[in-house]
């Protein structure tokens, strides 16, 4: 293989995703001063930015700002995005690999685990990030009902995307309206009945995923009393001694922050957001509809594992909840893509520093590489993506400069367009994009809001044709 990435020979990447894993891995690939690099971006939706458009909640707007970079990189002469085109379908993996030296797929963990209880499936029990993409206004989901006309729900989990169900739920009609929340979404959660939340961890609060800035902000909602607890707050032996040692300050504050809401008391708001640790839930009750009716919780105690965690264990106590509503929010799961490797056991693609592994011989496959969850599984926050992304555009850069990557068959960087118009006419560019995104704006400033989204692919489509 002959060696790729200077002036007179580009390295031609195609990135499949348009997350911030998938920006972030184009931004490194433009920084390097020893590569000269072109990049086609492929996202199967005509709106970019995954995760921060379709992920963050609604009323997390500065979180929103970080695709202002991803502006930038996508405004460089040597990048192409092309939407509403999907992978598996309008290009598939000997498409790419004739038009690219290498492909990097950024696809993210699209789907939920699940609890494994008996309940589960019955009606009003969701996957939170089903939720999510609802509210947030995903093509795929907007057609989705929650019913919201009960009294009592529980979020299982305590992480970002529990905190933001939790939150969401608790929000008031004018604190959302503020916000660049599906209309449709807004509507239905305006006419809500929900009085009572439960948010459910498994661990102690020593452990708990949310952050404190997270935990603080459920304190602060103009129309929920946040409960705690006191019982709830004191801490086993193990996690005593854990946090004595001094070594994780954030969660010592954590304990602190808690222990200061769990004192205050309860101001008579509409809803109340009850945070409950040391808890799992066993079983889901229906009523004779099939749908929820009560959730079955076992009391948890905490012991070390022998990778030295601290993990949940059953213990013989039980209660019962009068919940009628479920999401669960206890990890996410990527989904394998056609003519690649996955590992079901993790939910990724097999990799080393990027690199595309075969499980059958553990040895690289040439020009295949991949970034963020889909390599590493669900973990960190938007920013964690970013050095994930640079340890994957090292390992491509390197690879690049032995001639490692395979030359690619067709070498005019005009021809994998003339192939996707042909097989998708309806191919959205970044131009594209941000007409549709000055739209939304508009739309949004009328009514003093960020942006009223588009949330069908006929409703973008038909804005782009201007009819």
């Amino acid at each position: 293989m002959s060696v790729s990435g200077t002036s007179e020979r580009p390295l031609c990447v195609a990135i499949v995703g348009s997350g911030p894993a998938g920006f972030y891995t184009a931004e490194h690939l433009f920084r390097r001063d020893d590569l000269t690099v072109r990049v086609d971006m492929f996202e199967r939706l005509p709106m970019p930015f995954g995760l921060v458009r379709y992920g963050v909640a609604p009323d997390h707007q500065k979180i929103k700002k970080a695709t202002k970079a991803f502006d930038r990189v996508a405004s460089r002469p040597e990048f192409r995005f092309f939407g509403n085109v999907e992978y598996g379908r309008h290009v598939t993996l000997d498409d790419l690999r004739r038009h690219y030296h290498a492909v990097c797929f950024a696809t993210g963990a699209q789907t939920d685990r699940s609890m494994g209880i008996p309940g589960e499936e019955l009606d009003r029990s969701h996957p939170a990030t089903e939720f999510v993409a609802w509210y947030n206004g995903h093509p795929d989901y907007r057609d989705h009902t929650f019913d919201l006309s009960v009294e009592c729900a529980a979020v299982v989990g305590v992480g970002n995307v529990a905190v933001d169900v939790a939150r969401v739920l608790c929000r008031t009609p004018e604190e959302l309206e503020k916000t660049d929340i599906a209309d449709y979404a807004l509507e239905t959660l305006r006419a809500s009945r929900i009085k009572e939340v439960y948010m459910l961890g498994r661990r102690g609060p020593a452990q708990a995923a949310f952050t404190n800035a997270e935990v603080k902000e459920l304190g602060e909602l103009e129309g929920a009393d946040l409960i705690v607890r006191r019982s709830d707050l004191e801490l086993d032996t193990l996690s005593e001694s854990e946090l004595a040692k001094g070594d994780d300050r954030a969660a010592q504050k954590k304990v602190e922050i808690l222990r200061a809401l769990a004192a205050r008391a309860p101001q008579g708001r509409a809803r109340q957001l009850k945070l409950r640790f040391l808890v799992s839930p066993v079983e889901l009750t229906a009523d004779s509809d099939g749908r929820v009716a009560g959730m079955r919780l076992v009391r948890n105690v905490l012991y070390r594992a022998e990778d030295g965690a601290l993990r949940p264990k059953p213990s013989d106590e039980h209660e019962n909840l009068p919940v009628k509503l479920v999401f669960r929010s206890v990890g996410y799961r990527g989904v394998a893509l056609p003519q690649l490797p996955f590992e079901e056991r993790r939910g990724v693609i097999p990799s080393d520093q990027g690199r595309v592994v075969d499980p059958e011989n553990g040895r690289p496959v040439p020009g295949l590489y991949v970034t963020g969850w889909i390599k590493r599984g669900p973990s960190g926050i938007i920013g964690t993506n970013k050095p994930d992304a640079g340890e994957t555009v090292a390992s491509m850069a390197g690879d690049a400069a032995e001639g490692l990557v395979p030359e690619p068959a067709v070498v005019d960087a005009d021809a994998i367009e003339r192939l996707v118009r042909e097989r998708q006419p309806d191919v959205v560019g970044f131009d594209d994009w941000q007409r549709l995104d000055a739209f939304e704006m508009e739309r949004g400033a009328a009514s003093g809001r960020p942006r009223v989204k588009l949330t069908s692919l006929a409703e973008a489509l038909a804005q782009l044709r201007g009819s």
